[in-house]
């Protein structure tokens, strides 16, 4: 059975498609890479942010389900979200950066040897930015060329996912014995595993917490992680080691830029396992105008006339226009 490469992509879910745009766009510096609909619920949009070419293992995908309460953070949750950056010099410039636009977050820390800054957005959803510096592992993506953040200092994937637990023995049996990762290090209440090549962009950052309510979700919170295999073959060997352990599964989904398997190895949280590919750059949309239309998987485009009179438009085209880039006075 292949191992696991990585961290593939988060999925979240916001109050706000337009303020995530907004916010992702002109703040994080990331390029929508796909604007479409939640394939199980064509009533909401599906926003997909990574690097300039849309790799697996950078992006970071929203939901904005209508009328969902805020979430109400816990225990048993997905609770953070990691991106990478280049360097620790690249955490002096997101200091400055966050300040400017007054962002919610944290000085730089250092947490298993690695540094980073904590932050929120509008909907208190939580993230990190970790330094690549010294954490040798699996590659990052490519600098958003076009976005206004300088591309020495630019995210260039997502780094460490976080979980909060309340039962941490639970979870390591499901993330080494049942995943395959490898426990790495322990500090206080935090478990650093690590999958494939290792480092930022291959982590997951377990906290144990049994003090807490268990998390509800809502807007502000993470729907699920999904995490990288090769192809249909290491999907279709997936699903026979988890039927072996007799382990619930989706079974196949097609979610055409990429194919899946969900599974839940820990009651509350929500795994993915996905395809490197085919990816985001199809028939509807090339390199350079990804995220800039409506776009829908050739199962949907029959419906595209009801669908369009259903999400409410907004336009997503401005990333695409070069910006000029940004840099802060000492």
């Amino acid at each position: 059975m292949e191992q696991l490469k990585g961290i593939h992509h988060v999925t979240a879910i916001t109050s706000s498609a337009e303020k995530i745009y907004d916010y992702f766009t002109d703040i994080l510096g990331l390029k929508l890479v796909k604007k479409t609909i939640n394939q199980d619920d064509i009533h909401t949009y599906h926003l997909f942010f990574a690097d300039d070419a849309g790799n697996p293992g950078t992006d970071m995908t929203f939901f904005d389900f209508q009328g969902i309460p805020k979430a109400q953070k816990g225990t048993d949750e997905i609770s953070r979200t990691g991106f990478r950056v280049p360097s620790d010099q690249a955490l002096d410039y997101w200091m400055k950066r966050f300040e400017h636009y007054n962002v919610t977050h944290e000085g730089i820390a250092t947490l298993f040897g690695r540094k980073a800054i904590f932050f929120k957005d509008f909907d208190d959803q939580a993230y990190a930015l970790f330094s690549d510096e010294n954490v040798p592992g699996v590659d990052s993506g490519e600098p958003f060329k076009k976005g206004p953040v300088p591309s020495e200092y630019a995210i260039t994937g997502l780094g460490p996912i976080f979980l909060t637990v309340s039962d941490h023995a639970k979870m390591d049996t499901a993330l080494t014995k049942h995943m395959g990762m490898r426990l790495k290090k322990h500090q206080g209440d935090a478990f650093l595993y690590e999958m494939g090549a290792g480092g930022n962009g291959a982590s997951v950052i377990v906290h144990e917490n049994d003090n807490l309510n268990h998390g509800i979700q809502g807007y502000g919170s993470i729907h699920h992680v999904a995490f990288r295999i090769e192809d249909r073959k290491a999907l279709d060997e997936w699903t026979e080691h988890l039927n072996k352990l007799r382990k619930p599964t989706s079974g196949f989904v097609d979610r055409f830029y990429f194919k899946s398997l969900y599974t839940r190895l820990y009651p509350g949280i929500l795994f993915e396992f996905a395809t490197e590919g085919p990816g985001f750059i199809d028939d509807e949309e090339d390199r350079e105008t990804l995220g800039t239309t409506l776009a829908l998987p050739p199962a949907f485009r029959d419906k595209r006339e009801t669908i369009e009179r259903i999400v409410r438009h907004f336009d997503t085209t401005r990333h695409v226009k070069t910006r000029e880039k940004e840099y802060f006075d000492e």
